[in-house]
């Protein structure tokens, strides 16, 4: 199933599987007009129940080429560019606790704001060719869109720093390197693989999914005592779980698991 989310992103429904392509062209910036276009299409996938897994792309050359360099030039005043960070790091937290995985298939220029999109979903792949970075200190400003913040979580400080005050791209193999990435595949298999990986999550337990997927984002920011409650606590929520009877009797009976997501 097609369905237009708006005029720079459309939304494809296959099983369930959401794969959202972003299309505005020539560059896909990342304009507020499709920041709007992004946060309204996931609030949609966020109450759809028949969607388990999303996968987002970018046409052509493009995941998003960075910030369209317009609007930032039109900031009047440190007040206007606060609120215009505050407002696009609300889309991206909003993006990031959908609370389905979100895997970003990363097909080609991937820069500033198109990174901090890309750093916001659970997963990511890469195109051969991809070039990933943070440039926004050649044009005296900083990532304001939680670049600083995600980048550093995922990579430590010492690489976050590096790439962030050098504004110099890194080829995708080396953000595979890195751990910026999770996987490298060649530009025609990309959305192939990144649906396949969808499937495969798609396909499991979806109780288990929401509440590994809380553990992991909730857990990195706490420190470890309480991460362990936290991850205590939700292994014993799953106990109760008609999954967790399915899933060891399918195992025991090796058969496939049928999950019913309670």
């Amino acid at each position: 199933m097609t369905m237009t989310a708006g005029s720079m992103l459309s939304c494809t429904v296959e099983g369930a599987v959401a794969t959202l392509l972003i299309n505005h062209p020539p560059a896909n910036t990342l304009t507020p007009e499709l920041l709007a276009e992004l946060s309204t299409t996931f609030d949609q996938v966020a109450k759809d129940e028949a969607v388990k897994v999303v996968v987002l792309t970018g046409t052509g050359r493009f995941f998003i080429a960075g910030a369209d360099i317009r609007v930032l030039a039109s900031i009047a005043s440190s007040k206007e560019g606060e609120a215009m960070a505050l407002q696009g790091q609300a889309i991206l937290d909003r993006i990031e606790g959908v609370g389905k995985p979100v895997i970003a298939a990363i097909n080609g220029i991937c820069l500033g704001g198109g990174l901090e999109l890309a750093l916001c979903c659970h997963i990511r792949l890469a195109a051969e060719g991809s070039r990933l970075g943070q440039p926004e200190i050649n044009l005296g400003i900083m990532p304001g869109f939680g670049g600083t913040q995600r980048l550093a979580r995922i990579l430590g400080q010492s690489k976050a720093m590096e790439l962030i005050l050098t504004g110099e791209p890194i080829s995708a193999q080396e953000a595979k390197t890195i751990g910026l990435v999770s996987q490298v595949v060649s530009p025609e298999d990309l959305l192939r693989q990144a649906q396949g990986l969808a499937r495969t999550i798609a396909s499991k337990g979806q109780m288990a999914v929401r509440a590994s997927l809380r553990a992991i984002r909730q857990g990195v920011e706490l420190n470890l005592h309480d991460a362990l409650a936290l991850e205590a606590r939700l292994f014993g929520e799953l106990c109760d779980t008609a999954d967790r009877r399915e899933g060891l009797s399918a195992f025991l009976e090796k058969r496939q698991p049928h999950f019913m997501d309670r």
